[in-house]
């Protein structure tokens, strides 16, 4: 009798185990309901889809849920239900006959059950992305790229989701570094997986144009290469005369085609940027009648210093890299150039770029003086209003919308422009209250190729955006109608970052914690709980052959002065952490002094060396700072 108790009790507790088991998801879903049981995935298994509209996500469930198992699946349109009841072991992709309004159109509802996945939705896209979640209840090993070895079993789980925000994005530059063209379909289908739906691409800057306007052939035989330079952007090096420009690329049309395309199946929209009329050095090498010194001289910047910044965000050049928006040839130019940006981008918007626009040049050119005083204008910052206004009318020729980054609210704002505040969010709230629709991207929050760890420990730049710093941004400020909030974006400039690798370490987890942000619901934000869906991804990350950093279970060292006393606090953004440090030049573990109360830091020649450790083993790297590093973090 005592062992039949014991065989029971353990049963009761390994099945209250399997129930309770949790389920990690990035994005959140908006609503989880865990069930009893697991459906077990097997060669027998059989996918299909109700609807010739979803075939193309059906397909590529097969291929996903193929390459890591083996098992070859194929998928077959038909139901294979009989009545309510799915046929065992089956995977069924329906659109819904009558649209549910919750959903929307990019929604679902995922149910597994021991016998089968029912999952639909109203759209495609919907599909797509509960494709997505199923994939993720899987074992990490269903996100390898090669045949692994698992038990595939899903969690029992009923599932109804849908979106807080319908602008979801993540910007890659690829100007300042060019990314090959398998590069950025990487990088899309990783973004996709975690319910992005655009894709910004900033393509034209002072280091590069990347896109291929064959009206303009200049713009890549010359636009988009430089000299090639290694070190610290912005302290490089600038071109030699007959130095050869041979680092560089470009897409070509059938480039852009094929990778809009690859987007497309990915429900992923490619919003194209060409940023006129500052950050355009690379147009202006190849065309430098386009500027207003028409400097013959100009090359595509290699990473060069060419201006000098005074820290309140003003700034001069000392190469001209704007155009001139009082020569009627350059409207001609970008008339060109928009056509066939236009022709190859299908998206309503265009991004026309608009920020940090030197106008020095501008002051002193007699044309431009001529235009302020024909159109009574004030200042130089209404020369910019008249040119993005011009910009606007020829994007609306084209059928496309303007979007671009908050400087353009400075000198009147186009009519109809959606702004995309990144100076922090007070653009995003004056252009809302001028009934503008915003994307907000503000760089405190959503700049991923700042730092995200201690400037010892990762490449120094000039800012921080850590981990929980993302994940508690809310992108519709107080007192601001949400109707005018489209969403969010994470942005990637890579003037430091020139490999798919690095853009993916600087990338991940803030992404995932950006995926919560503008997929979840808002009250549904709880950082102890995103954590170990973290955590779980970075299985899912390794299995995919993913970069990303682990900067979050760093220590994080601040400093101030009470009196004449040196006091350093220690902490970690992952909660439950244990922190050790030393301040004898021995090296901290778990038998060292365990942090629990401010340090006061001794004086002399004192290096204070910090861990972090989760269950007896160290977790974090190891921070090492001397007393003079500490003093100038005093805040």
């Amino acid at each position: 009798m005592k062992h039949v108790v014991l065989i029971l009790f353990l049963l009761i507790t390994l099945t209250g185990k399997a129930q309770t088991n949790p389920i990690h998801l990035i994005p959140q879903p908006v609503d989880v309901k865990p069930l009893t049981g697991k459906f077990l995935l097997t060669k027998t298994t059989v996918i299909s889809y109700t609807q010739p509209q979803s075939r193309s996500v059906a397909e590529m469930l097969a291929e996903k849920l193929s390459t890591p198992t083996g098992y070859g699946f194929k998928a077959r349109q038909g139901r294979v239900t009989s009545g309510k009841t799915a046929a065992p072991g089956s995977i069924e992709l329906s659109l819904n006959t009558t649209p549910s309004a919750q959903l929307g159109n990019e929604g679902y509802t995922l149910e597994v059950s021991p016998r089968a996945v029912k999952l639909s939705a109203n759209q495609p896209a919907g599909l797509y992305y509960g494709m997505q979640t199923l994939l993720q209840l899987f074992p990490k090993e269903m996100a390898s790229k090669t045949l692994a070895q698992s038990t595939w079993s899903a969690p029992c789980v009923q599932i109804t989701d849908y979106p807080r925000f319908g602008w979801r994005g993540v910007m890659l530059d690829v100007s300042r570094h060019f990314f090959p063209k398998e590069d950025v379909k990487r990088f899309i289908d990783e973004i996709a997986q975690l319910k992005y739906n655009t894709f910004h691409w900033h393509l034209t800057d002072d280091q590069g144009w990347r896109i291929e306007i064959k009206s303009l052939p200049k713009l890549t035989q010359v636009g988009a290469w430089r000299v090639p330079r290694v070190g610290k952007f912005g302290q490089l090096e600038a071109p030699r005369p007959g130095e050869a420009p041979t680092d560089g690329g470009f897409y070509t049309q059938d480039d852009i085609r094929e990778i809009v395309r690859y987007a497309q199946e990915r429900n992923v929209t490619i919003v194209p940027e060409i940023d006129v009329p500052g950050h355009s050095m690379a147009a202006i090498a190849a065309y430098p009648e386009l500027s207003c010194t028409r400097d013959t001289s100009t090359k595509v910047n290699p990473g060069s210093n060419f201006a000098e910044w005074f820290g309140n965000g003003t700034f001069k050049m000392f190469i001209d890299n704007t155009l001139n928006p009082s020569d009627e040839n350059v409207y001609v130019f970008l008339d060109k150039v928009f056509t066939e940006v236009a022709q190859l981008f299908p998206n309503s918007y265009i991004h026309a770029g608009g920020d940090e626009c030197y106008k020095g040049y501008w002051e002193k050119d007699p044309g431009c003086q001529a235009l302020m005083q024909k159109m009574n204008m004030k200042n130089v910052e209404e020369l910019q209003g008249y040119f993005m206004k011009r910009v606007e009318q020829i994007l609306k020729r084209k059928g496309k919308k303007l979007i671009g980054w908050d400087e353009i609210l400075e000198g009147g704002i186009a009519p109809e422009a959606t702004v995309m505040s990144w100076r922090g969010i007070k653009g995003g709230i004056e252009a809302a209250h001028l009934g503008h629709n915003v994307v907000m991207t503000p760089s405190q929050y959503v700049y991923i190729d700042l730092m995200q760890g201690d400037p010892t420990l990762d490449p120094p730049i000039y800012s921080t955006v850590r981990l929980k710093t993302s994940y508690n941004f809310e992108p519709v400020p107080e007192g601001i109608d949400p109707k005018f909030i489209l969403g969010g974006q994470a942005n990637l400039w890579t003037e430091a970052i020139n490999t798919i690798s690095h853009a993916e370490y600087m990338t991940y987890p803030r992404a995932w914690a950006l995926a919560d942000v503008y997929w979840s619901p808002k009250d549904s934000k709880n950082w102890a709980a995103f954590v170990p869906r973290m955590e779980t991804q970075f299985g899912r990350a390794d299995q995919a052959g993913i970069n990303y950093a682990r900067s979050a279970y760093d220590p994080m060292v601040t400093t101030v002065l009470k009196g004449d006393k040196l006091v350093a606090t220690l902490d970690a953004e992952i909660p439950d952490l244990d922190i050790f440090y030393t301040i004898d030049d021995s090296v901290p573990g778990q038998y060292s002094p365990k942090y629990s109360t401010p340090i006061e830091i001794p004086e002399g020649p004192v290096t204070l060396r910090v861990i972090t450790y989760r269950a007896g083993k160290p977790i974090g790297r190891m921070l090492t700072l001397k007393r003079d590093e500490l003093k100038k973090r005093v805040k």
